[in-house]
């Protein structure tokens, strides 16, 4: 199997940023992976004490399908976060200031509108990941097994419906389940594959037009009797990955 695409999202639910290459370390994510997320204001989210929240504390496509409509930009040298929502000139603010994490705030609490829940805070906890799971992972999806769900629903998917980090080509449909427990080579890296990847309505949303124009979990459990597509894996032993790059599944060592 081959890598494909890599990419990391900075912002939970806002655009994807593609990679040619990145070094992974172990027990981490993607660098600036989930690095940042906008809290609800009802969000009991502590930066001073961070700990995994599920996502409905947070903007996230799979409540505010408005946030496809959202294009970000982040650079991680300068901290600074570009902004581009519909029908508004572009934000760049940065995200090391409180003013300029409170402009960043107000620009996407406007875009929500109804969806936002009292006074969303703009938010980042150093080591923290706003991640789906409480575990720091790399997400990796078979583009054979979204090719199956295609046939099978007879719809083109747009792979970053499922905002995965890696995607891999070759091998067959579902493989990437029987690896559930075991270890992977990856480029230079090695990682273990802990679970599924139980898939929510945040890919109903087109992430071109903002639209809940499919059904990928109903399309699922209709046709493969489940609700999932791809792996988290733990990353166990560091180093370079890029597009390009084999995916090999290791024998078990036991």
């Amino acid at each position: 199997m081959r890598i494909e695409t890599i990419y990391r999202y900075p912002v939970k639910g806002l655009t994807a940023e593609a990679m040619e290459e990145v070094l992974l370390t172990p027990g981490e994510t993607l660098p600036e992976d989930r690095r940042f997320a906008l809290a609800q204001g009802d969000s009991p989210f502590d930066p001073a004490a961070p700990a995994w929240l599920p996502k409905r504390n947070f903007a996230c496509l799979m409540a505010n399908a408005r946030l496809a409509l959202v294009h970000s930009a982040f650079d991680a040298r300068s901290g600074n976060l570009l902004l581009r929502l519909p029908d508004q000139p572009p934000l760049l603010a940065s995200t090391r200031s409180e003013e300029g994490r409170a402009a960043i705030a107000a620009a996407l609490t406007a875009h929500l509108g109804e969806d936002a829940r009292g006074t969303p805070r703009f938010l980042e906890a150093p080591g923290h990941s706003f991640s789906d799971v409480a575990k720091k992972v790399v997400s990796i999806i078979g583009l054979s097994s979204l090719h199956a769900l295609e046939q099978a629903a007879g719809a083109t998917l747009d792979p970053l419906r499922f905002r995965a980090n890696v995607y891999v080509s070759g091998g067959s449909p579902w493989a990437e389940f029987d690896w559930i427990g075991q270890e992977i080579q990856l480029g230079q890296t090695r990682l273990r594959v802990i679970k599924r990847i139980v898939r929510c309505p945040a890919t109903e949303v087109n992430p071109a037009t903002g639209e809940r124009d499919a059904m990928p979990p109903r399309w699922l459990r209709d046709h493969f009797g489940h609700v999932d597509l791809g792996v988290y894996a733990e990353v166990i032993e560091g180093g370079r990955i890029a597009v390009g790059d084999a995916l090999e599944a290791l024998a078990p060592t036991d």
